[in-house]
């Protein structure tokens, strides 16, 4: 009795050196908006007040361009990943692109609702307060989600919609980044909001990639900087137990404007089956598989990608 009584108090022990040392070694407290505001919202960020928010924005290109591109990026990424396009369009388009409610430098909705509905009266506050009546409304995952939930829902707003790699319908991944992993488990949760090693993070971001050896140092420290803007890894965990998968997907065959649907062929965490379900429920839809690329194409191969955009905003009427 006493020889199992002390090996039960060995391993309480030395899980406790091991939790110890974790915390000593990936301590990693949430960080003030205003200390990284400096790295990641220099010129041309602005903010605008919102919904008791300070949203992060970015808005680019000639201002006569009455139909401006609307960019939305998906869960725990930013108005960052769509760098490579908007420095092609905003030569020519005007373009707007904001870190929704949860994620980047924008934060944690004060009143903690990141269901699908609200999301999309949320981008619908933004195009009112931004003065902006109609949009070509681009979204990537969760993005896409949201974009196509908005087109559905307020079809008068929209004029195109581009879909890359989008949420909408119930699946199941072939492989989920480990951080979307621990923000869906209560215990693990908790520990990392406090806690949080660089390598999570860097996982995380090659395991969306086709090609992971394009991640670069710059990119981890972009995604792990705008991981501990306060508020954030705790959002998150909202994000994922109150935003189903599926939910109201029901509406997708609903939606009438002109829609070019975008993905990666490598994408394991939105399966290329769901590109399929897009392309036969919007009728008169425009597809394109990038064989090579994976969850975030427009982040992976911004030239490759945008090609396609281009060719569907000109030829689009």
């Amino acid at each position: 009795m006493r020889l199992i009584l002390r090996t039960l108090l060995a391993i309480i022990a030395t899980a406790l050196l091991v939790i110890i040392g974790l915390v000593v070694a990936y301590w990693a407290p949430d960080l003030p908006v205003e200390a990284l505001k400096s790295k990641w919202a220099a010129p041309p960020s602005q903010f605008i007040a919102l919904n008791g928010m300070q949203v992060h924005v970015r808005d680019e290109g000639p201002r006569n361009d009455l139909t401006p591109i609307v960019l939305l990026h998906g869960t725990s990424a930013s108005l960052h990943t769509w760098d490579g396009w908007v420095s092609k369009l905003a030569k020519e388009r005007r373009v707007i692109r904001f870190d929704l409610p949860g994620f980047g430098l924008t934060g944690p909705s004060p009143i903690d609702d990141y269901r699908l509905d609200s999301y999309t009266k949320f981008v619908l506050a933004m195009l009112d307060v931004m003065n902006v009546k109609k949009v070509i409304l681009a979204g990537n995952s969760l993005g896409g989600n949201l974009a196509w939930a908005t087109a559905a829902t307020y079809p008068d707003r929209v004029e195109r919609l581009i879909l890359v790699d989008a949420g909408g319908y119930a699946f199941t991944p072939a492989s989920v980044p480990l951080g979307f992993r621990i923000a869906q488990m209560p215990a693990m949760h908790q520990l990392m909001s406090r806690i949080l090693p660089r390598g999570v993070i860097e996982g995380s971001v090659k395991n969306v990639y086709g090609d992971p050896s394009k991640v670069t140092a710059d990119l981890i420290d972009r995604y792990y900087d705008l991981a501990l803007r306060e508020g954030n890894r705790r959002a998150l965990g909202l994000r994922f137990a109150q935003m189903q998968r599926g939910d109201q997907a029901e509406k997708i065959s609903t939606i009438k404007v002109p829609t070019l649907i975008l993905w990666g062929g490598q994408d394991r965490l939105v399966p290329v089956e769901n590109a399929h379900r897009f392309s036969r429920d919007i009728a008169g839809s425009q597809l394109q598989i990038f064989d090579a690329l994976g969850h975030v194409p427009q982040e992976e191969d911004p030239e490759l990608t945008l090609m396609a955009v281009k060719k569907f905003i000109v030829n689009t009427p």
